[in-house]
């Protein structure tokens, strides 16, 4: 409790002032300050899980075809539920989706689906977890075509011109989703894959580093715009055609 003049509702004297130290500026919405003492996206901070989930991996670009795979599969698990349920069963469901090689998975079925269903380690729905199997059917066709998952999904990293100027709070509440993650939503659902929604799509370009929406003042906010200015983007590969078969002359 406070003691003094301020306390009571009375005008605080220069003493008083100096007595409590320098003010010390209220930080932006959006912002808390850890047990570090260092300022993070209110989130961050919010369990021990989500820190080291936002201190090390989100919003840190991603290149590798298992990961985003692993990911565009988890934000449709997480689809009506907390991401801090999956993140905590990410290890299950790594263990028993083959660590989402998605050349493996693939040559699933439903009797795999039938096992997967039971087993309470993960999210037990039929849909989300048959989506896997499909997706990565669906994961191998964009390989064969584009060269790499990450070729293709890099290729819809907004522009600057499309961003905020500014990652404030008042910014995210209006980017549930955003024209980049839509057209990617439109072209994934054309080509037969499932559980990639716009929202679902741009929580993946926040994860996976295609955005950094770190609210600026985030002490983790630099960190992955350096990563992100460092990177050497995926390219699209197209595929090799096929030799044509040298002419036989006539006998």
């Amino acid at each position: 409790m406070r003691d003094g003049p301020a306390a009571v509702g009375g005008p605080a004297t220069p003493g008083d002032q100096a007595a409590a130290g320098p003010a010390v500026a209220p930080l932006p919405e959006g912002l808390a300050v850890g047990p570090d003492g260092r300022a993070r996206c209110s989130w961050g901070c919010s369990t021990e899980d989500y820190r080291a989930y936002h201190d090390a991996e989100w919003g840190f670009p991603v290149t590798d075809d298992r990961r985003l795979f692993e990911k565009l599969c988890l934000e449709g698990f997480q689809a009506g539920l907390s991401w801090l349920t999956i993140l905590r069963k990410r290890e299950a469901f790594r263990s028993v989706f083959a660590g989402f090689d998605f050349r493996v998975l693939a040559g699933w079925g439903e009797r795999d689906v039938d096992r997967l269903v039971l087993d309470a380690a993960i999210v037990r729905h039929r849909g989300k977890i048959a989506s896997v199997l499909n997706n990565a059917q669906r994961a191998g066709e964009l390989v064969a075509e584009h060269g790499s998952l990450a070729g293709y999904l890099w290729q819809w990293e907004p522009t600057p011109a499309d961003r905020p100027a500014r990652i404030t709070r008042e910014e995210l509440l209006r980017l549930p989703k955003s024209p980049a993650s839509t057209a990617l939503s439109k072209d994934l659902k054309r080509r037969g894959w499932s559980f990639v929604g716009p929202t679902t799509m741009y929580a993946l370009m926040q994860a996976m580093g295609l955005v950094n929406d770190h609210v600026e003042g985030c002490c983790v906010r630099p960190a992955a715009e350096h990563a992100r200015a460092a990177l050497v983007r995926p390219t699209v590969v197209p595929p090799t055609p096929a030799p044509v078969p040298a002419s036989v002359p006539p006998a």
